[in-house]
């Protein structure tokens, strides 16, 4: 199940749901342990490979390339940058203001005109609930801990 939580737009006057996550994030250790139990790969190899994927991304993307991982989506380098009107004023190094790495899932289905596409990490029936107190200390997390709105970290994604 997801959580959602009702949120105000002052600008707008409308209210909306927005998606929350609850308690702390899994970590790359239950990912490997639950990778491990599906496949004939132990954990501490699951864990080696996850370790090193970022790298390599970085890698692959810092030589121009997006990367298309199948079944997950594709990465790939975005700039947040601010203009200049004249041309003689233009100076990439004090124009760009952060580089980000953009993640777009992968699609299934909808290859044929007139076909729908759905992203496959957004599996349809998915169980939305309204959070309250009650949704967020019955999490299975086992955390108990807090919600983190719509789950974006600001922290540098490459480094």
């Amino acid at each position: 199940m997801a959580f959602y939580k009702k949120q105000y737009n002052k600008e707008t006057g409308v209210y909306y749901p927005q998606a929350v996550t609850v308690g702390n994030p899994v970590e790359t250790k239950e990912v490997a342990e639950r990778l491990a139990r599906i496949s004939t790969v132990s954990k501490s190899d699951v864990a080696a490979v996850l370790g090193d994927l970022a790298g390599v991304l970085a890698d692959f993307m810092a030589q121009g390339k997006s990367v298309r991982l199948d079944g997950l989506g594709t990465f790939r380098y975005t700039l947040s940058t601010e203009g200049v009107k004249e041309e003689k004023d233009f100076d990439f190094q004090k124009q760009l203001k952060a580089v980000r790495v953009q993640f777009t899932p992968a699609k299934e289905g909808g290859t044929t005109r007139g076909s729908s596409a759905t992203r496959e990490l957004v599996p349809g029936g998915i169980e939305w609930l309204p959070l309250d107190g009650s949704a967020a200390s019955s999490s299975d997390d086992g955390t108990g801990g807090g919600t983190q709105p719509g789950g974006g970290d600001d922290d540098n994604p490459i480094g």
